[in-house]
């Protein structure tokens, strides 16, 4: 895969082979397909622990920063927060809030990239507002979500579900994705795009990739094969 942009076609090989290494590992993604379409999408659902001290979610009389000043950074920058999360956010001795989260990978015809679509609800059923959602992120994180004329996250209709969902934007994408592919072509490294790319903006919203996705599968899967189902 030469180019920093993808086709759909890719896209359903690179959602087959990350959806093969998701069955070896028990990492819960599946293949939703959209009744009367030959669309569909990736889906997980997965709980998280948000610490109180991250933020406003806990306080029930309002939030103390507004999101509309947490701007897109590039995908470097994401990946230098996570290198700095030393835990010094998370001590066991803050209380926390388990959040139930859903994400949905979509493919943007648009852009030529894939899209993180994702929502959350409390344990009670409460689904979290925009301004909630922010105070989710990582500390470290928002400190890197800045000076970009863009939103990072935003919330607009799930255009195959027709549902409230919040987003990535992926008006960087194509920018961070070219350095990964181009380093990953001088070095003669496979890559498979949608895995690369979520390992960088899934972080942002909890949603992190194990390691042992990068370690070999046990049996081969061509690009030649059927889409996933």
């Amino acid at each position: 895969m030469s180019c920093s942009v993808l086709d759909e076609e890719q896209f359903r090989q690179c959602c087959q082979l990350l959806l093969q290494r998701s069955d070896q590992l028990g990492d819960g993604w599946s293949w939703e397909a959209v009744q009367g379409s030959e669309e569909g999408y990736l889906r997980k659902t997965a709980l998280r622990s948000v610490p109180s001290d991250w933020g406003p979610l806990h306080d029930q009389e309002g939030f103390s920063f507004h999101p509309q000043t947490l701007l897109a950074s590039t995908g470097s920058d994401f990946l230098r927060a996570e290198e700095e999360d030393d835990g010094s956010c998370t001590g066991t001795n803050s209380s926390s809030l388990v959040v139930q989260y859903e994400y949905h990978i979509l493919f943007s015809c648009s852009y030529g990239a894939p899209v993180l679509y994702f929502r959350a609800f409390t344990l009670e059923g409460k689904s979290l507002a925009l301004e909630e959602m922010w105070s989710t992120i990582h500390p470290n994180y928002r400190l890197r979500l800045q000076n970009c004329p863009l939103n990072a996250i935003s919330q607009q209709e799930h255009p195959l579900l027709g549902q409230p969902f919040f987003f990535l934007h992926p008006c960087r994408t194509e920018e961070f994705m070219g350095l990964m592919l181009q380093a990953a072509q001088d070095q003669g490294r496979p890559v498979n795009y949608v895995l690369s790319w979520l390992s960088v903006v899934g972080p942002v919203v909890g949603l992190d990739v194990p390691l042992q996705y990068c370690t070999p599968l046990h049996s081969a899967v061509s690009l030649n094969s059927t889409k996933p189902d």
